[in-house]
């Protein structure tokens, strides 16, 4: 009896039950998009660094990892160095650079990766396989588009140029054996990755024996903290990052991203809020009779204030789950475009979904529903009975 007398009076307006719904489903979208956009990124990039199991990166003195063009010197020093500390699993050398790929009249410039196959955790072979040899080489798939090359092809590549002879150096004939995802890439990155050996053979003696980057994986359950300050104590030449460090900095960089999502949520709640405490409102005066009439013939007062409760909170309920389904079309859309950002990694979601945030902006939406009917319902059925009766009569 409840459900059906809140269900006809929602249905005897329906025009208006219906924009106030979808008013309602706009609020609920951008709460949604916001809950999603306030831990989305960091989510999204605490995911991808642990994607390969490498919980602490080693960079040059005073940076982080490829933030400028240093390198870390003795590269083969640092790694029998990180051996002997105990709970190292495996560590990964990296080196960054440029190569530069001829064929015929044209040449393609891409972001060389050279690495450890072995142990590498910078990229993941979708097609071919790993290179194993020193003149073997995997690329990304918009390489591949650049260039035209194919899985076998011989490639004549190059490091360096030279502004004043006016030609490249460093040249070496590789040979392509695979299609790769590289994980850290910004989209539509030209990307090859190669052994580290053949990379720093390529770019001379400004290369010799250095990389760019460490990255170290720990045994299963040991404390990273503790090896992150046997690191710090026994290289105190290099930068040791653990993810939890750098998701700090990385917080400390988009604080204002957490910030703008909790106005512009707050923002949407409060709409929705008072959007659902009008129509309440609007409804209860337009039926003070037959709700005096209710109270009259002996209906409780607590009856009286559930139903139209019900009335806000089917309203909130009906309009949330519609906002759930704008909210991801939209954040799908607006990811698309932060994601262009340059130099972000494709792999960055800024409005990651997850089941609870879902759940979350729902219930803040059904309370909001039920303290918006809290009110009005109660102001409208506390009226005194004979007196409001007398000016409904009159009115």
């Amino acid at each position: 009896m409840l459900f059906h007398l809140a269900w006809a009076t929602l249905t005897r307006h329906r025009s208006r039950t219906l924009l106030a719904t979808l008013g309602v489903a706009v609020s609920a979208a951008m709460l949604l998009d916001m809950v999603m956009l306030a831990s989305g990124m960091r989510t999204s990039l605490r995911n991808l660094l642990l994607s390969k199991g490498f919980q602490l990166r080693l960079a040059p003195k005073g940076t982080l990892p490829f933030d400028t063009d240093a390198t870390i010197p003795d590269a083969s020093n640092v790694i029998r160095v990180v051996r002997t500390i105990p709970d190292v699993t495996a560590i990964s050398p990296v080196l960054g650079g440029q190569i530069h790929v001829t064929i015929g009249a044209r040449t393609t410039t891409a972001t060389a990766l050279g690495v450890e196959p072995a142990v590498q955790g910078d990229f993941e072979i979708t097609q071919g396989r790993t290179p194993a040899a020193m003149n073997e080489l995997v690329a990304s798939d918009d390489f591949l588009r650049a260039t035209g090359a194919r899985i076998g092809d011989t490639l004549s590549a190059a490091a360096g140029y030279d502004p004043q002879l006016r030609s490249f150096t460093g040249r070496r004939t590789l040979v392509l054996v695979g299609r790769a995802h590289f994980l850290y890439m910004p989209a539509e990155q030209r990307a090859v990755g190669l052994p580290i050996a053949t990379l720093q053979g390529m770019r001379g003696a400004d290369a010799r024996d250095r990389a760019s980057l460490f990255m170290i994986r720990v045994r299963d359950g040991a404390d990273v903290d503790t090896v992150l300050h046997r690191l710090q104590a026994a290289l105190p030449t290099v930068t040791a990052v653990s993810t939890e460090t750098a998701m700090r900095q990385v917080d400390e960089r988009l604080s204002y991203f957490r910030q703008l999502a909790f106005i512009l949520g707050a923002v949407s709640l409060a709409v929705g809020f008072l959007l659902v405490t009008t129509l309440v409102t609007v409804s209860v005066n337009e039926r003070l009779g037959e709700i005096v009439v209710m109270r009259a013939i002996g209906v409780a007062r607590r009856r009286v204030v559930l139903q139209i409760v019900v009335e806000g909170v089917a309203i909130m309920l009906v309009g949330a789950l519609a906002g759930l389904a704008l909210g991801l079309v939209t954040a799908r859309y607006l990811n698309s475009i932060l994601a262009s950002f340059p130099g972000l990694p494709a792999a960055i979601d800024f409005f990651l979904f997850e089941p609870r945030d879902a759940w979350g902006a729902l219930a803040l939406l059904t309370a909001a529903g039920i303290l918006a009917g809290v009110y009005p319902s109660w102001r409208g059925a506390s009226l005194p009975i004979a007196t409001t009766l007398r000016e409904e009569a009159v009115g």
